[in-house]
């Protein structure tokens, strides 16, 4: 599965900016406003997947605003992909992309199957994982990806990070099975390279996409 996600895209490195329009600014129109010219400037920059992960919004309020998302997603890239975080339903709905599922929540199989029953194509599907056995049941439960946190000191929440040799065995067991893992948690330009050195796919990140110029972030993400 890895080698064939990497056939959609142009660059080796995966990079997933995941969504947090409360960090942007105080009102909710300010919000809004902000994280829509953030995802058009994401896609054109050539960020491969944005999940849309704003968990405090009703159903309602998280499909109009994934329909918004999907419009900015696709007026400003061919390749990116929109994942909605948890709720397969709105996914699905809005014509997103795929969803991502938070370890303990629905399985992939239950997610994936609603799909076939819309008759919608194969949906790209996210887990979060916390550990290699995380990583082993996603890959098992038929996941597309999974991304393991934090690997790095969260200064903000005081949360340790697991390091970056637990990273490498993780990544190393499932690149045997061809089964993507990205990095998330504390991940900047510093050590993202780092990252990628221990095996990731690739890196997430909310405030690594959030914060400054997207374009240039990108940029120096997939320098040689």
């Amino acid at each position: 599965m890895l080698a064939a996600l990497r056939n959609t895209i142009t660059s080796a490195m995966l990079l997933y900016y995941i969504t947090d329009r409360k960090g942007l600014a105080e009102t909710d129109a300010q919000q809004r406003g902000i994280l829509l010219r953030r995802i058009a400037d994401a896609a054109r920059a050539g960020v491969d997947w944005i999940q849309l992960r704003e968990k405090d919004l009703s159903s309602r309020e998280l499909e109009r605003l994934a329909g918004e998302v999907l419009r900015a997603v696709r007026d400003n890239s061919t390749t990116t992909k929109l994942l909605i975080n948890s709720r397969a339903d709105v996914a699905l709905a809005c014509g997103a992309d795929g969803v991502h599922l938070p370890a303990g929540e629905i399985a992939v199989p239950e997610a994936r199957a609603l799909w076939m029953q819309s008759g919608d194509r194969r949906p790209l599907i996210g887990v979060s994982a916390h550990s290699s056995g995380d990583v082993r049941d996603a890959q098992a439960q038929g996941a597309d990806f999974a991304v393991l946190a934090p690997i790095f000191e969260k200064v903000q929440t005081c949360r340790l990070g697991i390091g970056l040799e637990p990273l490498r065995a993780a990544c190393a067991e499932a690149a045997a099975v061809h089964f993507a893992v990205l990095a998330l948690g504390g991940v900047t330009l510093s050590n993202a390279r780092s990252c990628i050195e221990h095996g990731a796919a690739g890196v997430a990140g909310i405030r690594l996409f959030q914060q400054g110029d997207v374009l240039e972030t990108v940029r120096r993400l997939r320098a040689p």
